[in-house]
């Protein structure tokens, strides 16, 4: 073994493992005999960083995929980024404006070019950060969404569903984000509560001086009303039906209509209709055919039909009409009003409705096997459970899919138009596919690719990523190629909870719709990371420590194991970075107790001592039990739970009892037997940290013998169950209890350890002599006698009817240890007490369950035999 250092240095440690494992190609996949384990990683941006939410998802990952390859699967973990469409492209434009150069004088190549180098020059640096992590990836598979290959997936699904009848071009509707300058889908729009005014405004009839009374929280809009709503069973307007009514300040003449839609009981009961602006508006307005006003440019400053205010934004015509409508004596009242308000889950950018052209995925029928494949035939699982109801609610009320994006980072919609006509365009793979099926589509032979325009849109990131588990093997384009047929249906997918609708559920949609199966079994879906006030962690709110430093801090191992303290599976995370010196003092603590180990000189002549062979023997039932319970929490995706279990071992048996147990006397050899058995369990102590610890256990691996490159533990195999030994197991845990015991009195008596004493036992049931040999070397017990009469001068404890007594002589104080029986006595009697008074209520033993009753009367039972004992001793 060579020379250990007197500290754990995390940082010296992690770049050279890292390097090794890189260099061995432990990380690699391709097809073999094994089973095949694959994890697709959650693409984050190109344009993203790593965050607190990045740590706990790809820990949890390299957890899951580093076990696999303990277990002997063949683990592929496929790492990549996504293009991010609307995060990207707002960061070009900016780099952009900043070097005075403005979008729209560019061509989309020239644009596309900038948006490639700043790819290049800034993205996937999340992924090099991953690497500090220690994120086990098969880098040489590292996928991008815009990759050629990838792009081309797209494409060919895009027009397989076309021609399906399942895309379709339409003029609805949609969710405007005015920062982006772009649409967005119902899923992206993220609906605020938000302090606004309710403006009371004056609406003169034609014909005389009165006039509606119509509330509005949005006056700015007035510029597109075509009409007036009231309901009409409305006693109070009934009468003015049929009418007209000058909107004020655009003093345009327009009717007053009657729908049951308008609710008697908001506002006034009259409602402004504005069928550009407003979904239910534009409903009213089909209905009664009314004209569609636009009145935004695209960057939601009014245009034309603002008169006055255009060219100006829209919060501040709403100011300034709110001035002008006051003096012209056409507002009444403004009251403030609690309502949601849409805002871009991108850009944070209020959403304005707007009519427009756009690409739809119908959905319903797409979504019925995804449906059935997580709640009826459970072939896919959620993890926990309760977001099964959030799946559930999403997909019936599913709606058609809005894919069609005002971007020119994307993939490029695959629709090429022939004609000024909305209809007049074809869709094809390729310019050379569309010329053919646009010359059949005009009859026109002569037509050349020059009188073919592309859609000048992109489709949604979403249209992109839900494709991820197949064709990041290449399952689109070449559905029958070896990898895919190995590596798909993928295992495990681990992400947040709020991208369950965005990718998961649609990747699940994509995975029966292109492949006709399932895209992977289990779906673990972490909670979100917050500090300690239940905040959710970001840069702005100043909450968020940065992930590196963090590393940097306390170590790769520490943080790992920091995170899945904090957390409960499947909950949210409340994150303190006390957790991650938590991991950092128990990485620690292996580091000295393998320097505890290694410092000891062997004999070869010396026979295994009786506590050792006994403790060995426990330690190797102890595990096996530990590695069942281990195994079945990865098998229910509690893997928090598995690290406490995995820690709990390793500290508190491992460390604070076992090696304890047989660790040699001071300057004392250890026998040959005891110390190849303590690294023997050493190595399997290893194993099973492995996954969550993988620097730290490399190193001691390396470091307990020289190894090749195929006995590295990375590739080594989990630890076997040997079988339980419940009987040792439960002697043990009685053990302890005794030891722990008997050292309070050492305590509480102020007896050094170095001072061997005597131990005397009345009774022998519940116990078992196989553990003296033990209690004798953690206690330096001179002598452990089993008696029937209580020895003179001693202090005591009892464990169920066996008495404890430590023989003190002349040393024990009879007034201080009659007070301290006295003070147990009291307790016990309170204690009693309370158990008898449960006992005694008719209502509580009627509706207990027998297992708690019987519970109750165990407690009063040991009570009772506690009571006398104390009492005996007391007279």
């Amino acid at each position: 073994m060579s020379a250990l250092a007197t500290q754990f240095d995390a940082a010296s440690i992690e770049e050279k493992w890292y390097q090794y494992w890189m260099e061995n190609g432990y990380f690699n996949s391709v097809p073999d005999h094994r089973k095949a384990y694959t994890i697709v990683i959650p693409p984050p941006n190109v344009t993203g960083v790593l965050h607190m939410g990045h740590m706990l998802n790809n820990t949890i990952q390299d957890v899951l995929i580093r076990r696999a390859r303990l277990k002997g699967f063949n683990a592929c973990w496929v790492p990549g980024t996504d293009h991010a469409s609307i995060a990207t492209e707002a960061k070009v434009v900016a780099k952009l404006k900043a070097e005075g150069i403005n979008k729209n004088d560019l061509t989309r190549e020239e644009f596309l070019e900038h948006a490639w180098d700043w790819t290049h020059k800034y993205g996937g640096v999340i992924l090099e950060q991953l690497k500090k992590l220690g994120a086990s990836c098969d880098w040489n598979r590292t996928k991008f969404t815009m990759d050629p290959d990838m792009s081309a997936s797209v494409i060919k699904c895009f027009v397989d569903l076309y021609r399906k009848g399942l895309i379709y071009r339409g003029y609805r509707m949609v969710n405007w984000d005015p920062e982006a300058k772009t649409t967005l889908s119902d899923e992206e729009v993220i609906y605020e509560e938000q302090q606004s005014k309710l403006f009371y405004l004056k609406y003169k009839f034609t014909d005389s001086d009165d006039f509606l009374t119509v509330a509005t929280t949005r006056p700015e809009t007035i510029f597109g009303d075509t009409a007036v709503c009231v309901n009409p069973n409305d006693e109070r307007y009934a009468k003015f039906i049929g009418k007209t009514v000058i909107v004020p300040i655009a003093n345009r003449e327009v009717p007053i209509i009657s729908d049951d839609y308008i609710d008697i009981e908001f506002g006034t009961g009259c409602l402004k209709v504005t069928p550009a602006h407003d979904i239910n508006d534009k409903n009213i307005g089909d209905k009664y055919n009314l004209e569609v006003i636009d009145i935004f440019n695209e960057d939601a400053t009014l245009n034309s039909f603002g008169l006055h205010y255009a060219g100006k934004d829209r919060f501040d015509v709403r100011k300034a009409i709110e001035k002008e409508l006051q003096e012209k004596g056409l507002l009444l009242k403004v009251e403030n009003h609690q309502n949601k308000v849409g805002t871009s889950e991108r850009t944070k950018a209020v959403i304005e409705p707007r009519l427009s052209d756009q690409w739809f995925l119908k959905m319903e029928d797409l979504a019925k096997p995804a449906l059935k494949a997580v709640l009826e035939s459970d072939e896919i699982n959620l993890y926990p459970k309760k977001f099964e109801n959030t799946y559930r609610h999403w997909l019936e009320n599913v709606r058609d899919w809005n894919i069609s994006r005002q971007l020119w980072w994307g993939q490029q919609i695959p629709a090429y138009f022939y004609g000024d006509g909305k209809q007049d365009f074809v869709v094809a793979e390729n310019w050379d596919e569309a010329l053919q099926l646009a010359r059949i589509a005009t009859g026109n032979n002569n037509l050349q690719r020059t009188d073919l325009r592309q859609d000048p849109d992109a489709l949604d990131t979403w249209f992109s990523s839900w494709l991820w588990p197949i064709s990041v093997f290449g399952g689109i384009m070449n559905p029958n190629n070896e990898e895919f047929k190995y590596y798909y249906p993928t295992q495990d997918l681990v992400t947040a909870p709020e991208i369950l609708f965005f990718w998961v559920a649609r990747m699940i949609i994509a995975g029966y719709e292109f492949v006709g199966e399932k895209p992977f079994t289990g779906v673990y879906l972490t909670g979100i990371v917050r500090d300690t006030q239940r905040r959710k962690m970001s840069k702005s709110l100043g909450n968020s420590p940065e992930p590196l430093e963090l590393i940097e801090k306390f170590g790769a191992d520490g943080v790992r194991v920091g995170m899945l303290l904090a957390g409960s599976d499947g909950n949210d995370i409340l994150f303190d970075e006390a957790y991650c010196a938590q991991g950092k003092a128990f990485a620690h603590k292996i580091w000295n107790a393998f320097r505890l180990i290694k410092g000891w000189e062997v004999s070869e002549d010396i026979q295994q001592p009786a506590a050792s062979k006994i403790a060995v023997d426990w330690y190797r039932a102890k595990l096996s039990q530990a590695v069942v319970e281990i195994d079945d929490h990865f098998s229910k995706y509690r893997i928090s739970d598995a690290m406490m279990s995995t820690y709990k071992l390793i500290w508190d048996d491992f460390c604070s009892w076992l090696l304890e147990i047989v660790k040699p006397g001071y300057q004392q050899p250890i026998d040959s037997q005891t110390l190849h058995a303590i690294i023997d369990l050493l190595e399997d102590n290893l194993r099973l940290l492995n996954p969550f610890m993988p620097f730290l256990t490399e190193e001691i691996w390396h470091a307990i013998k020289e190894r090749t490159k195929e006995e590295a533990l990375i590739v080594n195999t989990w630890p076997k169950i040997q079988g339980e030994n419940s009987d040792l197991l439960q002697q043990f845990d009685i053990c302890f209890e005794i030891v722990s015991g008997l050292r309070t009195i050492r305590k509480d008596r102020n007896l050094p350890f170095k001072d061997a004493i005597q131990v005397q036992v009345i009774n022998k049931e519940n116990i078992s002599d196989k553990t003296d040999s033990v209690i004798l070397k953690l206690l330096n017990i001179s002598s452990l006698e089993y008696v029937v009469e209580k020895p003179e001068n001693a202090a005591s404890f009892r464990y169920k009817t066996n008495e404890y007594y430590v023989i003190l002589g002349e040393k024990i104080d009879l007034e201080a240890e009659r007070a301290k029986l006295q003070e147990e006595l009291e307790y016990y009697k309170g204690f009693l007490k309370s158990v008898e008074a449960k006992l005694s209520n008719e209502r509580f033993v009627s509706s207990a369950p027998e297992k708690v009753i019987a519970m109750e009367r165990q407690k009063q039972a040991d009570a009772l035999a506690k009571i006398a004992v104390l009492e005996e001793r007391l007279s």
